[in-house]
């Protein structure tokens, strides 16, 4: 069975996004992006949301050739383009670089991954998460706190009908007090 993570940014205050979808809030040390680089290194596959995927596909595939690319950005471009993808969506018609769509029920599909054979999963969006979060789907959250407030915005965690116990497995501080706490689901 794959392990399903969902890992994100996310302010003091619990958001993914600010109001308006603002991320400038969320810009990452050169650690930190290094550490998201390698994340993405090591998914088996990533499960993107339809509005995650329109922002990452808008960026990440032609980064590398854009004038002035860090290195830590090439190989990033690199690495996303290479990892294998799947987008939820009944609004998305087409989707490239490695992806495949899934237009249908995303709990389903997300069950019938998770008992099939592969590396582990990374589900990103706020919206899919929420319906694997109540559908008891997620077996790890990686939250990287920033010091910031945002006073509102898109949400990490939604709305549970029943708890949903963990266990801290990891704690990492960045530089500008960035904090990266990894939970396990308890079941």
């Amino acid at each position: 069975m794959r392990k399903l993570t969902f890992a994100m940014n996310m302010s003091l205050d619990g958001y993914i996004a600010a109001p308006g979808g603002d991320l400038g809030w969320s810009v990452p040390s050169d650690e930190l992006f290094q550490w998201w680089s390698d994340r993405v290194d090591a998914t088996g596959l990533a499960l993107y949301g339809r509005k995650l995927w329109e922002t990452m596909s808008s960026h990440w595939p032609t980064a590398d050739k854009q004038p002035g690319a860090t290195p830590a950005a090439i190989e990033y471009a690199g690495r996303w383009r290479d990892m294998p993808k799947v987008v939820f969506s009944s609004r998305t018609s087409t989707v490239d670089w490695n992806t495949r769509l899934v237009t249908g029920d995303a709990v389903t599909e997300i069950t019938r991954l998770k008992a099939g054979d592969g590396g582990p999963m990374d589900i990103g969006g706020a919206t899919l998460a929420a319906a694997a979060m109540r559908a008891g789907l997620i077996d790890e959250y990686v939250i990287v706190t920033h010091p910031v407030l945002v006073g509102g915005g898109t949400p990490f965690f939604t709305a549970l009908d029943n708890w949903v116990n963990l266990s801290l497995v990891e704690t990492r501080t960045f530089p500008e007090g960035i904090m990266l706490t990894r939970y396990e689901t308890r079941r």
